[in-house]
């Protein structure tokens, strides 16, 4: 492993030592972290070797160490991912705690974009209750039903759709939208920029293109007191929160550990 973690680090990549032990890991057949070192004398089987130089050339080509395992770990369960999906970040559970902080018993939610289900398919495991799931790729929505299907989250309707086009009297409506400015592409890692779909990362050239379609979408397919939660990019939530009306109240933020607003959450005035 020391061999694949001095490659790593030589070409730059990040946390090289916890990423030589999960491509090793992977390559030894799914062993974990405690079994490596265990039998760290131990000769690599041919096989594992074979595999290991393979996940690590994949990882220095810039491809993220999620797309090389297939898994990622969200809200403490292990959701699949492809590069049909974007990878579910930490910062994202932020955005289900602020909904199951305001969910009603019984009410369904709707996550927008859910790429790997992560999201909706934690709040349907969370809550017990329906939660739509809708993604304009049917690749990311082949990824996110087998995700429920693998964490037995039966309450989970999927729906291709364009944002919130397809819906009407909403209770609850969830997203991670893409927030990238055209403009800071070039300024993404490498792994993001190359590897990860841009259909889930960009959104015109201030990056509020899909901001403003979902909050003037929502202030129509809303119920009365219906809410409508945004995970935010880390400078984006003063201009977000400017795209809320007088249709709007309750208007809250949530911040992250760094002290961030990631999350706004605003209910719809009643009309």
């Amino acid at each position: 492993m020391l061999q694949g973690v001095k490659l790593l680090e030589d070409a730059g990549v990040e946390a090289p030592r916890l990423t030589a032990e999960v491509l090793l890991g992977k390559a030894a057949g799914g062993r974990p972290k405690e079994w490596l070192y265990a039998h760290a004398n131990d000769e690599l089987i041919e096989l594992w070797w074979i595999h290991y130089g393979r996940y690590l050339h994949r990882r220095l080509e810039g491809i993220p160490t999620q797309y090389i395992t297939g898994r990622q770990e969200f809200y403490g369960r292990e959701f699949r991912v492809s590069p049909a999906v974007l990878i579910p970040r930490p910062e994202t559970e932020h955005l289900v705690e602020a909904a199951l902080a305001r969910w009603v018993h019984g009410a369904p939610v709707t996550d927008i974009g859910t790429g790997s289900g992560a999201i909706a398919i934690t709040l349907a495991l969370e809550t017990k209750g329906r939660v739509c799931a809708a993604d304009l790729s049917a690749d990311a929505l082949r990824v996110a039903r087998a995700n429920a299907e693998a964490l037995g989250a039966s309450g989970v309707a999927f729906v291709q759709a364009d944002l919130l086009s397809a819906f009407a009297c909403l209770q609850m409506v969830v997203s991670n939208p893409p927030y990238i400015a055209e403009a800071e592409r070039a300024t993404l890692q490498r792994e993001v920029r190359e590897h990860e779909p841009h259909l889930a990362l960009f959104s015109g050239e201030d990056g509020l293109g899909h901001y403003r379609r979902l909050v003037e979408d929502a202030g129509r397919v809303l119920v009365d007191g219906g809410w409508l939660l945004l995970e935010l990019g880390c400078d984006s939530a003063g201009r977000v929160l400017e795209l809320f009306g007088d249709g709007w109240c309750e208007v809250e933020f949530t911040a992250d550990l760094a002290g961030i607003d990631r999350v706004i959450a605003a209910r719809r005035r009643k009309r």
